[in-house]
C-alpha cells in the first residue's frame, strides 16, 4: 500500500529526520547482528582461502603481487559487494513489501529522500566494516600491514554507499524476490568477474576490459589495492571519482524508483 505524502521539501535533508531512521536501523541491527555479520564477512573470506591458497600454491606472483596479496587485497570489494547490494535489495523489498517498515516511517516527518539516504548511509557503514575483514584475515596469513590501510574503510564506505543505492534502486522496481535472479545472474556476477579480484584484467579480452574500466567494483578493487601498496596518484583520483559519481547517480535513480513505489 502506497502512502500519499505532503509536498517534498526538494533537496532538503533534515539532520532529525536522517537521524531518526539511523537510530532506528542501529537498535534493529543489534537483533540481528550475528547473522549478518556471519554471511557478510564469512564467504569473501572463503573465497580468500580458496583462491589464495588453492591458487597461489601455483601461482607465485600476480601482477607484481604475491597471489595472496593480490586476493586478499582484491577480496575487500567481494566484501563490500556482499554487505551491500545485497542486503539493500532483499531488506528493502521486505520492508516495503511485507513489513510495511517505510509506511510507518513515511507517516512520519521524513520524506523519501531522507529514507533512502539514511538506509543507503547505514547500509555503507556496514560496508565498510565488512569490507575489512578479508583484509585482516590476509594479514594473518602474510600481507604486510601500511599505513595505506586506514583509508580502506573510506573506499569501502564510498563503494558501500553506491551498491547501496544500487540495491535500493533494484528493490523499488522489483515486483516480486524472482527479480533479483536476472539482476544478480545478468548484473552482478559479470561485474564481479571481471572486477580483478581473482586475476589481472590485463588478462581479459579487449572488450571486457572495457567492461572493466567502467565497472565501480574495478575501481573499489584498484584504490584497496593501491592504498595497501601504494597511491597512483590522479589515477586513483579519477577512480575516486567515478565511485563519488556512481553513488550520486545511484542515490537520485533509487530515490526516483522509491518514490514511485511509495508515495501516491
Amino acid at each position: 500500500m502506497a502512502t500519499t505524502a505532503a509536498p517534498r521539501r526538494l533537496g532538503r535533508l533534515e539532520r532529525p529526520a536522517l537521524t531518526g531512521v539511523l537510530v532506528r536501523e542501529v537498535v534493529n541491527f543489534s537483533s540481528y547482528w550475528r547473522s549478518s555479520t556471519f554471511s557478510s564477512t564469512v564467504e569473501p573470506t572463503i573465497y580468500l582461502l580458496a583462491f589464495g591458497f588453492g591458487f597461489g600454491s601455483l601461482v607465485s606472483r600476480v601482477g607484481g603481487f604475491r597471489y595472496v596479496e593480490f586476493v586478499g587485497t582484491g577480496t575487500v570489494a567481494t566484501a563490500v559487494l556482499f554487505s551491500s547490494a545485497f542486503p539493500a535489495m532483499f531488506g528493502t523489498f521486505v520492508k516495503y513489501q511485507f513489513q510495511r517498515t517505510y509506511d510507518a516511517i513515511l507517516a512520519a516527518p521524513v520524506d523519501t529522500e531522507e529514507l533512502v539516504s539514511a538506509e543507503a548511509l547505514w547500509i555503507a557503514t556496514r560496508a565498510g566494516v565488512y569490507g575489512c575483514v578479508p583484509m585482516l584475515v590476509a594479514m594473518a596469513f602474510g600481507l604486510d600491514p601500511s599505513w595505506g590501510m586506514f583509508a580502506v574503510p573510506l573506499v569501502a564506505w564510498i563503494a558501500g554507499f553506491g551498491w547501496a543505492c544500487f540495491g535500493i534502486t533494484i528493490a523499488g522496481f522489483a515486483s516480486s524476490f524472482e527479480n533479483f535472479n536476472y539482476v544478480v545472474s545478468a548484473v552482478l556476477t559479470p561485474l564481479f568477474l571481471v572486477a580483478g579480484t581473482f586475476f589481472p584484467i590485463s588478462t581479459l579480452p579487449r572488450w571486457a576490459q572495457i567492461l572493466a574500466e567502467v565497472n565501480p567494483l574495478h575501481h573499489c578493487v584498484e584504490l584497496v589495492r593501491h592504498a595497501v601498496f601504494g597511491f597512483h596518484g590522479w589515477t586513483d583520483l579519477a577512480r575516486v571519482g567515478a565511485l563519488l559519481a556512481f553513488g550520486l547517480i545511484m542515490w537520485r535513480i533509487a530515490i526516483y524508483a522509491m518514490e514511485r513505489k511509495l508515495i501516491d
